[in-house]
Parts: C-alpha cells; structure tokens; sequence
C-alpha cells in the first residue's frame, strides 16, 4: 500500500465531504443566520458532535487500531475479529447507559456547553429539546467508529472516509425539500443529525461484512482485552481531543456574547475543510501504518512514514494558512453572506477565522505526531501534553474574552494547539522516536517561500477586486473562486519551480497499487 495514495484516498472522501459540508452550512446560515434558533442548534450540535470527534478522529482510534493491528499481525483475521467483537459489546452497553443518564439530565449539560444561555429563557429551552433529539448520534458513531479502524487498520480507508458524506446529503435534502414543507428548521435539523448517524452506521455495517470481517454482538464481557482496550481508551479521550475541548471550553464562555457561538461556528467549519483534507486524514492513515511496522520491528520504515506524513501535511498546511490569514473576508462573503447572514455576521465571523488560521498548522501538526505515541501504546503521554494545552485554553479564554471578545477564544484555542505541538515534538526528538531526514529538512524553506509566493499573489489580487468582494453574493462567490482558483495555480507552479515537491515522486506514489493486507504497507 502507498501511504501517499492512502492518504490521498482519505483526504479525497474527506473532502467531498467537507465541500458538502460548506453548502450545508451556507443553507443553514441563509435559513437562520446567527439568530437564537441558530445558537441553539448548534449548541445541540455541539456536544454529540465533540464525542463523534473524539471517537471517530481521536480516542477511540488511538486505543482501539493499536490493539486491533497487533493481534492481526501476530495472531490472524479471527482473533482480530473476536477482540473488535467485544470491543463492541462493551462499547454499545456502556453508551446506551451514558446516553440515557445525558437525555434526562440535558438541561446541565446544556449549561456546560452554553452558560450564558441562561440569559434567554426561551432559547435554553429550545437547546435542551434539540439536544434530546440529536444525542443518540454519539452512540451510532461510536459504532462508526470501531468499524472505521477495522477497516482501516485492513488499509480499507474509502467506506470510512466517505461516510460522513450521507450527513451532508441528508442535510442539504432536508434544507431544500423539506423545511418549505415544515417551518420548523431547528427541530427539523436536529432529526436530520440523528437520521445520518443511523444512516451512516448501517453503511459501515455492510462495508465490513463485504470486507470479510462482519461483526457480531456477543455478551459483554470484559476481557483482558477489553480491560486493556479501556486503560488507553481513558487518557486517549482528552490526548485526542483537545482541539474539540478547547473549541468546546472557548464556545461556551462566548455564549455570553449574543451570536458569538454562531460566529466560532461557522468559523470552525472552515477551518476544519484543510484540518480534515490534511490533519485527519494523514493521521488515520499513519496510525495503522505505523502500528503494523512497529508489531514487525520495522521501527526504521516506522519513522520513515512519520517523516513523509508530516512533509506532505506542511505541503499543504502551510499554503492553506497563508490563505486563510490573508483573506479571511473574502472566504467568508463569499461562502456564508447572504439571506439572514448579514455585513456584521460576516466581519465578525472572519475576525475568529483568522484568529483560528495562526493555529491551523498546530491542529494539523498535533493530529500527525499523537499517532507516534498511540502505536506504541502510549496514550498517558499526548494525555499530559493535552492537560497542559486545555489549561493553557481556559486561562487564555476566560483573558482574551474580556479583551477582544470571540476573537479572543479563537486565538487562544490557536495558542493552545502550539503549546500541545511543541510539548509532543520535544519529547518525540528526546525519546529518539523521530528526527528530521534531509529529504524534509531540503524541502520544509522550500515549501515556505512557495507558500509566502501564493499569499503575496492572493493580497495584490484581493486589491484589484476590492469592490467586486463587496457587492451581491454571486459576485463575492465569483471573486472567491478566482482568488481560490489563482493561489492554487501560483502555489502548484512555485512548488515544483523551488523543488518543494517532486512530480516523478508524487506521480509514482499515487500510481503504485499494494495489497490490503500482509505485514505492512510498501512506500513511496
């Protein structure tokens, strides 16, 4: 397997998705704008969505593939799968419990995630029912979630990247078919989120019965592996999942400001298109790669793809951050302004995506460095680190609010993140983990003055359309999709210009083909 082509794989579902994913968002922001029914959705949202982070992108995987790819490499299909079985019991059991006890004691949790709710009576209310209805989406990704590193960890990568998809179509079905029919787009949205995490349970259901590992749910039982499976699982929940802490810490102190959740939203939504497209989706496919490598002793070739991810993710990190620090205007008038998302929605919305862009390179960083630790087996480490980080978050939050408002919770997640991923490289280069190779030391200045070439191109550009980025909404998406299209063009021909990408490499990589299974995957 090439982990180029894997990652490509992901990176390719994942960004249908997030593409998706922004039209979604754009009908929600036309429908309801920043309006209280708009901050109660998202609210609702919010806490189920930061577990389906936690478990699909961060904890889960990080305890469960370790486990799962050691008794693959060493013991067989069969003992793999009987693990992933009771990995499932236990996994189901215990979240129905937990979704249950969370459905009767909502109106709580709903102070956690907004305290300043408080305020409006009526949208407290409101919060609390669409919460009841969107909860049992943790439990349905849950399930998700062990079947994605099953597959994943078989180097089956596409069903589990594709199917956050159906959440998408499902949303954009409902916004333009149904809410004509309804008047109700809060109630409305908040089924739609629990019909797509059923909807994408049942796809991975059958994509894994065609891989040859379909799953069974026996008694729960807790197996030695079971019991080993929970001991990481604990410390991985918040090592995995301290963006979505901080982001979940950060959006409730702003739900003191009127309509600042919905500004850290939707800001949060753009963001996460290149965290998605590069973080994520190198970090699922490393995780496994390095596991199997590290099970075979092949500890060389392990680092090895830790170098190639990590060169590949700034590639196309760095350029992504440039961008959005540069026009954060531009991407959002041109994505979210429009119908009840007015002038001051937009201003305010920007002013948190470029405070969220200064940390976006440590998002991306900390998503690809954790899974050095997690195929070792060690979750206690990224654990500490992220203990660090969330504290960091709160202090600066609880500062930067009272100073610059939402503004100030953005910057401070950013802050946060560098801290993490400074913490996590210094005790990768002490414990001899990982070290630099030349190739990345040649081609990381070379991927910076590529990146620095595209960012002056965007702000000359940006000042030749000045008026054209202020008028009706079609010419801001028009001038959007010019400056998207002429950064991309610029970047790709400084990159293989200054040789901080080779094109016989990147070609050879994603045409090489390899198995699904065996010992390990083949480089590029």
């Amino acid at each position: 397997m090439s982990l180029l082509r894997s990652i490509a794989t992901v990176g390719g579902y994942t960004g249908i998705s997030r593409v998706l994913g922004f039209v979604r968002d754009i009908l929600i922001a036309n429908v309801v704008g920043a309006s209280p029914v708009a901050d109660a959705f998202f609210a609702a949202f919010r806490l189920p969505n930061l577990f389906r982070r936690l478990f699909a992108e961060g904890a889960f995987n990080a305890a469960f593939v370790p486990l799962f790819a050691r008794r693959l490499e060493q013991e067989g299909e069969a003992a793999a799968r009987r693990f992933a079985e009771q990995a499932l019991s236990i996994l189901v059991t215990g979240l129905l419990v937990i979704c249950a006890a969370a459905m009767a004691g909502m109106p709580w949790f709903i102070y956690l995630i907004g305290s300043g709710f408080s305020q409006d009576p009526e949208k407290l209310a409101l919060a609390v029912e669409l919460s009841r209805i969107t909860f049992p989406y943790l439990l349905f990704m849950a399930v998700v979630a062990l079947i994605s590193g099953v597959l994943n960890s078989l180097y089956r990568f596409a069903a589990a990247a594709a199917a956050p998809i159906l959440l998408n179509i499902l949303f954009i079905a409902a916004l333009t078919l149904v809410l004509p029919f309804t008047g109700a787009p809060g109630y409305l949205m908040a089924w739609t989120v629990c019909l797509s995490g059923a909807a994408q349970m049942i796809f991975l259901v059958v994509a894994a019965a065609r891989a040859g590992m379909p799953l069974r749910l026996p008694r729960p039982r807790l197996t030695p592996g079971v019991r080993r499976l929970l001991v990481l699982l604990v410390p991985g929940v918040l090592s995995a999942g301290a963006l979505q802490i901080n982001i979940f810490v950060g959006s409730s102190i702003a739900s003191w400001q009127e309509g600042a959740f919905s500004y850290l939203y939707y800001a949060d939504r753009v963001y996460q298109l290149p965290l998605g497209l590069i973080g994520i989706a190198i970090g699922i496919v490393l995780l496994p790669d390095m596991a199997r490598k590290l099970r075979s002793g092949a500890d060389e070739a392990a680092m090895h793809s830790l170098n190639r991810g990590l060169e590949f993710a700034l590639l196309l990190t760095l350029p992504a951050t440039l961008a959005l620090l540069v026009m954060p205007g531009a991407i959002v008038g041109g994505l979210f302004e429009h119908g009840a998302f007015g002038r001051d929605d937009a201003r305010a919305t920007a002013a948190a995506l470029g405070a969220f862009a200064g940390g976006l390179p440590a998002y991306v960083l900390v998503k690809i460095l954790q899974p050095a630790f997690y195929a070792r087996e060690d979750t206690v480490t990224p654990f500490r680190f992220s203990v660090v980080s969330v504290v960091a978050n709160i202090a600066l939050s609880l500062l930067l609010f009272l100073q610059m408002g939402h503004v100030g919770i953005a910057l401070a997640t950013s802050l946060a993140a560098w801290i993490n991923t400074v913490l996590l490289i210094v005790a990768l280069r002490r414990r001899g983990f990982w070290m630099l190779d030349l190739r990345f030391r040649q081609r990381l200045p070379r991927i910076l003055a590529a990146s620095v070439v595209m960012a002056l191109l965007l702000w000359g550009l940006q000042i030749g359309l000045g008026s054209w980025l202020g008028d009706t909404f079609l010419d801001r998406v028009a001038a959007l999709v010019v400056l998207v299209a002429a950064g991309l063009a610029v970047y790709g021909v400084a990159a293989f210009a200054l040789g901080a990408v080779s094109r016989s490499e990147l070609l050879a990589a994603l045409r090489r083909r390899g198995s699904t299974t065996g010992t390990g995957p083949q480089e590029p």
